[in-house]
């Protein structure tokens, strides 16, 4: 006959109104005879179970005041919405069973290969709230550096999809695309899936937050419709328009990339084994049959030569031909920022000025969109290579994009207006020359200083290109921000790093670049 121990008296649920991020957190005073029964130690792991059973594992704070009772357990926000229980609940603390997924962490942090089925312990216990973030951060940073595999970013792969909601659309072909980033305002996506919509294709479009850069396609579309779709929501959308512009996260596609991506964020890590299978998860569990990848190669994005694209698109593709996904793979020019928004709401008024054929809208941004629309027409139907483009261009000119994209945001809720900075710094040319070089990863760092994309106002716009002719007093960038103290971290770190963008005198730049400076 086991024995089982006597449970110990519960304590009174408190909820703290102590904002921890994404990480459920539980508060004890240092003198709680259950502190000091069980033995926990601050940051101790702890598991809270409620009635019915109901549990969580957070991680534990010791409270020397008297700011709760001894017979209390405070809960941050985190762990509170986790748990999901009224105050003066009672609580049961204990410690946790072993999370033994983390021996398989610890044998990739010395360089030992994983297969699926070690994965998949590793993705459930994420997703059931078994890692703290000193965890995760453990995982990713194993991860990084390309410590992953083909065969390995395959098995991460299938064990994220498996771990979340999947979407049959029933249908034979469904288009998406992804961008691998590194380049700032490249807001393309709306776009795109705008022009193919009109086209009379399904296209039902998820994308994630930012992660290392000022803005994702979620945050920018967030200042301009609903993105926040649940699963029935986003099928009623795609039914009604055809393509939807959705946060993925919302949905529940792959919910292990979403807490991945928070510790991510927090580490500015993006690695490629990670990103190659957070991107093809998320495409996989949203019904996609065929998707386009977006590699921009340049000096300051994130992939920075020609070599390193090509090895980069070697493993989408092997990877997506284990897991039966038809891919394309597109080399676009990296070497300068794209539109000149950065930062969700000034990148949404690009997109606007695009789809409504303003005569002032960034052609960098339209020309872009255009021959990623093309492409994936091209992916899907029979057409001579550069027909894509032409017939996405007359889509857009047309204004058929337009109204696809109305009818996309009135179906997800209406068409807003994006918000605008209350301050903002210009930094003005203080010699003519030409623009030589522009560092898109320090230009990206000035933008989330300002406060993007937390802030959806804030970030940067950008006046020039490379190869422009300038003069003295021409303003180079804004800087927008929504608070004074954002405003002052963004623009000391620019008076710091005075090489962001790069002028070289015009004198020194032969005539015969002339025609091609005023073009630029």
């Amino acid at each position: 006959m086991n024995f089982i121990p006597e449970r110990m008296a519960p304590l009174r649920a408190r909820r703290m109104g102590i904002d921890t991020h994404h990480e459920p957190t539980l508060y004890l005073r240092a003198e709680s005879p259950v502190c000091r029964s069980e033995g926990f130690e601050s940051l101790s792991r702890i598991l809270a179970t409620s009635h019915g059973d109901k549990s969580i594992v957070a991680s534990l704070n010791i409270i020397t005041s008297d700011l709760i009772a001894d017979d209390e357990v405070g809960f941050s926000e985190a762990a509170w919405r986790r748990l999901n229980i009224e105050p003066d609940a009672p609580v049961w603390l204990s410690h946790p069973r072993p999370v033994q997924s983390l021996s398989h962490v610890r044998a990739k942090v010395y360089g030992h290969s994983l297969n699926q089925d070690q994965f998949s312990e590793i993705i459930n216990d994420i997703i059931a709230g078994q890692y703290a973030e000193v965890h995760l951060a453990a995982f990713i940073t194993a991860c990084g550096d390309e410590k992953l595999n083909d065969d390995e970013i395959t098995s991460l792969t299938r064990a994220m999809v498996e771990s979340g909601s999947r979407i049959d659309w029933q249908l034979p072909v469904v288009l998406d695309k992804h961008c691998v980033g590194g380049l700032p305002g490249n807001r393309t996506t709306p776009i795109v899936i705008s022009i193919l919509t009109a086209c009379g294709i399904t296209i039902p479009k998820t994308s994630s937050r930012a992660i290392t850069s000022p803005a994702g396609t979620a945050d920018t579309m967030e200042t301009l419709t609903e993105v926040s779709l649940s699963l029935d929501e986003m099928r009623k959308v795609v039914g009604q328009v055809g393509g939807c512009l959705a946060w993925g996260g919302s949905v529940k596609l792959s919910p292990a990339d979403d807490l991945l991506i928070q510790v991510e964020r927090a580490l500015d890590i993006d690695s490629e084994g990670q990103l190659i299978a957070s991107v093809l998860s998320k495409k996989i569990a949203a019904g996609a049959t065929h998707v386009l990848i977006d590699i921009p190669v340049g000096p300051t994005a994130k992939v920075r030569s020609q070599d390193a694209a090509e090895k980069l698109a070697a493993s989408f593709r092997a990877v997506a031909e284990q897991l039966n996904l038809n891919i394309r793979i597109l080399f676009t020019d990296g070497s300068q920022p794209v539109g000149r928004g950065i930062g969700p709401a000034l990148e949404a008024r690009d997109i606007l000025a695009v789809l409504q054929n303003q005569p002032d809208a960034p052609n960098d941004l339209r020309d872009r969109a255009a021959l990623i629309a093309g492409e994936m027409l091209e992916m899907v139907q029979q057409m001579k290579p550069g027909e894509g483009k032409r017939t996405a261009l007359k889509v857009l000119e047309s204004g058929a994009a337009w109204n696809k994209f109305m009818a996309i945001c009135a179906a997800q809720g209406g068409l807003k207006t994006p918000p605008i900075a209350p301050y903002r710094f210009a930094l003005i040319c203080k010699q003519d020359g030409i623009v030589t070089n522009i560092d898109n990863r320090k230009l990206s760092k000035v933008a989330k200083l300002a406060g993007a994309p937390a802030d959806p106002a804030a970030g940067v716009e950008m006046h020039v290109h490379l190869q422009q002719r300038v003069t003295q007093g021409t303003p180079l960038m804004t800087i927008h921000a929504e608070s004074v103290g954002e405003l002052n971290y963004a623009v000391d770190y620019l008076s710091e790093h005075t090489d962001v963008i790069s002028l070289s005198p015009a004198e020194s730049i032969d005539d015969t670049d002339n025609d091609n400076d005023k073009e630029a």
